[in-house]
This record gives C-alpha cells, structure tokens and sequence, in this order.
C-alpha cells in the first residue's frame, strides 16, 4: 500500500520504537550474562537480577510491537496485524518461562516443607525446569524472528528507513528464526552454532534501528 504522508501518530511511534530498541538490550544481555552463572544456589541474587531484567526487556517489547503496529499499518494492516500477533505470544512465552525460572529456585531454597523429598529428586527438579527454560526460550525467539521478518519486509515497503538497512532486518530476522527453529529440531545444533552467533546480527539492526529512527526519524515516503 503507498501513503503520501506520514502523520505525527506515526513519528510519534517511530520515536517509541527507537527508545524500545535501545532500552530492550541492555536488560536482554544482562539476563543472558546471569543464565551464565554456573551454580544457581551460589549466584541467586544475580539469578533473580537477571529474571527482573529479562521481565523490564519483555515489558519493553510490549511497547515496541504497540508502536511497530502503529507506524507500520498503514503499509499493509493485515501484515502488521499478524506480526504484532506473534510478537504477543512470543512475550508471552518468555515471560511465562521467565517466571518458571523462579521454581528453580524455590525447589532449591531448601524450605522446611522440601524435606518430603530427596535432595538429589529436588536437584533433578531444578534442572529439568532449567532445561525447560532453553526448549520454550527457542520457541520465543523462533516467534521473534517470524514477527521481525514482517515488521521488516513492511519497513522495505514503506521506504519510511534506508532499503539497505530494512534489506539487513528482513535477513537478520530469517536468520534468527531459521536457527532457533532449527535448534528444536536438532539439540545439539547450539554447542555448534551459539546464539551469539545467529543473535548478532539481528542485534546490530535492533542498535542501528534505535539510533536511526531517534536521530533521524522517519523519512518521507517516495
């Protein structure tokens, strides 16, 4: 769909996208820095600090696809429509396994009414709500590259930012989507590739996006 003008809703918009993007990664790589500690009992208050950021990101996403749907559907509502779509029950599978992370820790607390069971069952019990984290975490981000290849693909459409850099999304987010898809399939496919690898490059969009459309906002349609 061509559009002629972009009205201050949508350069309103534009400004929250660029803040979401930019306020999302910070607390995002914190919560990925937490998962890293190697002893959850030894490290909890890094482990919750990195669930409450994980929780300030996925809020900020509910913020980000709110305003993506805004300044974007007026290229194709139904497109804009079913990303936005994605993007909800995305954030809804990663909160809810965000959440999950914290029963880790209370069958590892070490309560009185704990006591019923064997240490090395509760031990096991952590680490399968642990590994149940890393399987629906890939299904979040499968539904993120899905909901970002559109948002992109509406962005080349709209000429509303550089061809070059809507052309990198639309790539970037395949890319995620493709590798976390794959990543169910094949378990053992993240000791090969990590998501620091297939992660990258949609990060780079996401920094380059917030710094554009902040600095530059959206540029008048063709």
């Amino acid at each position: 769909m061509a559009i002629s003008t972009i009205d201050e809703s949508q350069q309103k918009a534009a400004r929250a996208v660029g803040w979401a993007y930019l306020l999302a990664l910070p607390p995002a790589l914190f919560a990925e820095f937490a998962a890293s500690a190697p002893n959850l009992l030894a490290h909890e208050r890094l482990f919750r600090l990195g669930t409450a950021s994980n929780l300030a990101a996925f809020a900020i996403d509910g913020v980000l696809i709110t305003a993506l749907y805004v300044v974007l559907k007026p290229i194709h509502r139904h497109l804009a429509l079913l990303a936005a779509f994605w993007g909800i029950v995305e954030t809804a599978i990663l909160m809810v396994t965000t959440l999950g992370d914290l029963e880790a820790l209370r069958v590892l607390s070490g309560a009185e009414y704990l006591h019923a069971f064997e240490a090395d069952r509760l031990q096991a019990l952590a680490r399968l709500s642990i590994a149940a984290h890393g399987v629906a975490y890939h299904v979040g981000l499968v539904l993120a590259g899905l909901r970002s290849t559109v948002f992109c693909y509406l962005w080349l459409k709209s000429n509303f930012i550089p061809k070059p850099l809507a052309a990198w999304g639309v790539f970037s987010s395949l890319v995620l989507a493709t590798c976390t898809y794959a990543a169910i399939i094949f378990p053992e496919l993240p000791k090969i590739v990590t998501v620091g690898v297939y992660g990258g490059p949609i990060f780079l969009f996401e920094l380059t996006m917030g710094f554009w459309l902040l600095l530059k906002g959206l540029r008048p349609p063709t």
